[in-house]
């Protein structure tokens, strides 16, 4: 992020949930939290497009969020994804480029007119800007899996949207 820096941590460290944290380096604090606590927020509003029982067991980490340079009005955002067991997406679409990476368990994902993948850790999938995510769920009832989605997408843009 433009004015934050990254301080690592090791996954799995209390109140970090993910590898990094950014703090606030030379800008005023507030401009660097503003901009975090927005993209948090979007990613609140858009989870919650999804309704309270996916919404309360989908977890979704936002981690980093940063200007493009280079390219006018663009930014790319990573956050983690946990799935509780037999967890899932409704169905959904980004206006965005979405690449994304299993960290834990197995996820089945599938876009419009693309096929049903399963997927496993150190695995990825991709979807473009005008796919409509169809399936997006753990594959296991018993374990639960996370993955990490990176998305190249318009500074306003919101992260997710219904798919019609």
């Amino acid at each position: 992020m433009r004015g934050l820096k990254s301080v690592s941590r090791p996954v799995g460290q209390a109140g970090s949930g993910s590898g990094s944290v950014h703090a606030p380096d030379h800008q005023p604090p507030e401009t660097g939290k503003a901009k975090m606590r927005k993209f948090i927020v979007a990613i609140i509003m858009a989870t919650s497009l999804w309704g309270p029982s996916v919404h309360a067991a989908t977890s979704v980490t936002p981690l980093i969020t940063h200007d493009l340079q280079g390219i006018p009005d663009k930014e790319g955002a990573m956050v983690m994804v946990g799935y509780p067991p037999g967890g899932a997406d409704p169905v959904h679409r980004h206006n965005a480029s979405v690449f994304v990476y299993v960290l834990k368990g197995s996820i089945i994902m599938q876009v419009e007119g693309g096929a049903r993948v399963t997927l496993k850790e150190g695995q990825t999938f991709f979807e473009g800007p005008d796919d409509v995510h169809l399936i997006g769920r753990n594959a296991s009832q018993t374990e639960p899996a996370r993955f990490l989605a990176f998305f190249v997408k318009d500074r306003t843009a919101p992260f997710v949207m219904p798919a019609h």
